[in-house]
């Protein structure tokens, strides 16, 4: 699974935000960087093809992460917001969130709808870095899994009426786009990625998803199911 945004990031300058600091790397740096992680990626890959048969092959790697996975148990709305340091109006409707615990990342989701003017107001109290950008198509590829849980369509399968960024609460002032080209962002970016969909003329649904380190929040205790009687 992959938080990779599908919609392709604007050329330099097309978000109003060329260069820019906190902390992020040149484009060239990314890009050199890129170049030693496709290197790194053929090593490592050439270990595995030299690895005896009780070795893992990245295959079994890959299906064991996917085993270990599993949704939280207890997760509110309220909790989630929380922990994206985003608020949920007291106008929404259908508030929903998830947690999903992996070996590798966490990964946390929030939904709910807004009358369109509403969206609008939270949209411009929760600005993105940089701007809201729009797909230029909607891919027909994209795995359904996250946003699935709740049988929502994944955000990046909607081209008509969609909005998305990268809100960062946490952050002092606007920097460049978050490069989210292969990696994922984690709560110490204090960043979430939001799209908002209105999907009626009258109505808009949010959708935010975060990303975190395994176990680096304790989750809520799940209510007991004791038995009466």
């Amino acid at each position: 699974m992959s938080d990779a945004n599908p919609y392709r990031a604007p050329e330099e300058g097309a978000s109003g935000t060329e260069g820019g600091g906190g902390g992020h790397r040149p484009w060239l740096v990314a890009g050199v960087a890129a170049g030693v992680l496709v290197l790194s990626g053929v090593v490592v890959a050439a270990g595995w093809l030299l690895d005896g048969p009780d070795d893992a092959g990245a295959g079994d790697r890959l299906e064991k992460a996917v085993a270990d996975a599993r949704w939280a148990e207890g997760i509110t709305p309220e909790w989630m917001s929380e922990r994206m340091g985003l608020d949920i109006p007291a106008t929404a409707r259908s508030p929903q969130a998830a947690y999903e615990i992996t070996s590798r990342f966490d990964t946390g989701l929030l939904t709910f709808t807004l009358t369109k003017a509403e969206a609008e107001a939270y949209l411009e109290e929760h600005p993105p870095e940089g701007m809201w950008l729009e797909p230029t198509s909607a891919p027909a590829d994209v795995n359904p899994h996250d946003f699935a849980h709740f049988g929502l369509p994944e955000p990046e399968t909607f081209e008509d009426g969609m909005r998305y960024g990268y809100v960062c609460p946490g952050s002092a002032k606007a920097t460049e786009e978050p490069d989210v080209s292969g990696a994922y962002s984690s709560s110490d970016d204090l960043c979430v990625s939001l799209y908002a969909h209105e999907y009626t003329p009258k109505r808009t649904r949010i959708y935010l998803r975060d990303h975190f380190e395994p176990g680096i929040s304790p989750l809520p205790t799940p209510p007991s199911s004791t038995s009466t009687g």
